[in-house]
């Protein structure tokens, strides 16, 4: 019974004489963590307020565009897609593709280049193809188009089916 009390008076002891030896690196590694918690967190707060801008800048252009300013609703669609947001950058070049706001074919191959660069799924990156493959198919440049194409009907892409079929075409 007594060498239970003398072990625990023993680890008591160099418990606290460790603390008391290391309490300088104890308190920095406490320190980092708080600092490394706020840090995450004050970056969470300002990717959801980017977030927030940018969709309420996509829902503006939308209200440009019922209003038939295109103009602006082009401007502000092309300001979404330099902010490079893996949602609303996608989106923004669809509704510019539909509506044909822009007719620059140029200008609209260098939008799809901006929003190949934004990192994505794989599923997104062979829609993106898809898209880009029908639309230099419709604007006269069909072996670009076709080889697009044909590198989404040799993947496992869920698109693989539809690429095939605009080929054999």
């Amino acid at each position: 019974m007594e060498e239970n009390i003398e072990k625990k008076q023993e680890l008591k002891s160099r418990l606290k004489y460790f603390f008391d030896k290391n309490k300088f690196k104890f308190f920095i590694l406490i320190s980092l963590i708080i600092i490394a918690i706020f840090s995450l967190s004050l970056f969470q707060i300002n990717v959801k307020k980017k977030n927030s801008l940018i969709a309420e800048k996509y829902i503006q252009a939308g209200i440009y565009l019922a209003n038939k300013k295109n103009a602006d609703a082009t401007l502000i669609f092309e300001e979404i897609i330099e902010s490079k947001n893996k949602f609303y950058s996608i989106l923004s070049l669809n509704t510019i593709l539909e509506k044909k706001l822009l007719t620059d074919k140029k200008k609209i191959l260098l939008l799809f280049k901006k929003i190949e660069k934004i990192k994505t799924t794989q599923e997104q990156r062979d829609l993106i193809k898809f898209k880009k493959a029908l639309f230099l198919i419709n604007n006269s440049e069909f072996e670009e188009g076709k080889k697009l194409l044909q590198e989404i009907a040799d993947s496992q892409s869920g698109l693989k089916f539809l690429a095939e079929e605009i080929i054999s075409k």
